[in-house]
């Protein structure tokens, strides 16, 4: 195994400063045995996403993971005791209730599950809760674009800002996450263009999920 002081631990910090540099590797991991083969490959970011909805459990979208497993799946990634970076999601109704709840739930996922930071989804409407989570000392990583919690209203897991108006939508909740305090901020299922446009507007790196190749990292 790679001697874990070959690089120092990926922070927030060290985050924000690959804007427009290296880019970010992320990968999702679930359980301690991926994590360490991952971090062993020097992978900057572990994300453990509520895709274990789909990914671990069989389920067809991720609404039905609940914020105890997450706790679960985030602690068992953290005592692989990765240098990389661990972001963990809020699922979904764990947060958009109120900021109160969303406090609650994301000070679990750093008490309970170890994670490092957290991310959610949605743009403008969020920003209070992304400010107030930062203020209380979390970390959070926005999500715009195609936002997997909202597939039903989405009609189905749909390329987003495929026109002028909805790009420009994209944009606006790009800078408003970045105003709230988030340190990054995943852009998933745009048009590489759209890609591109959002990741110039903000100053904190963005990290593409289907958003073509000039983001600041890839999923």
């Amino acid at each position: 195994m790679q001697n874990k002081n070959v690089r120092k631990k990926i922070t927030t910090a060290s985050i924000r400063e690959r804007k427009g540099g290296k880019k970010l590797a992320v990968l999702t991991a679930y359980d301690a045995t991926m994590a360490a083969l991952f971090d062993e490959a020097l992978v900057d970011i572990l994300m453990v996403g509520d895709s274990l909805g789909m990914v671990v459990q069989g389920n067809d979208n991720t609404l039905s993971v609940t914020l105890e497993e997450m706790i679960y799946h985030c602690r068992a990634v953290a005592r692989s005791q990765p240098r990389a970076h661990i972001v963990c999601d809020l699922p979904f109704m764990s947060y958009q209730v109120s900021v109160e709840q969303a406090l609650r739930s994301a000070g679990r996922l750093l008490k309970e599950g170890g994670a490092e930071g957290v991310k959610l989804e949605g743009g403008l409407e969020m920003a209070p809760t992304v400010k107030a989570l930062t203020q209380a000392g979390i970390p959070v990583m926005g999500h715009v674009g195609l936002t997997p919690q909202s597939v039903h209203q989405m009609g189905g897991f749909k390329v987003q800002g495929k026109n002028e108006e909805s790009a420009a939508q994209l944009i606006d909740a790009a800078k408003a996450l970045e105003s709230a305090g988030a340190y990054s901020i995943v852009i998933e299922g745009v048009p590489a263009e759209v890609g591109r446009s959002v990741t110039a507007s903000v100053a904190i790196p963005t990290i593409g999920i289907g958003a073509g190749i000039e983001t600041d990292g890839q999923v």
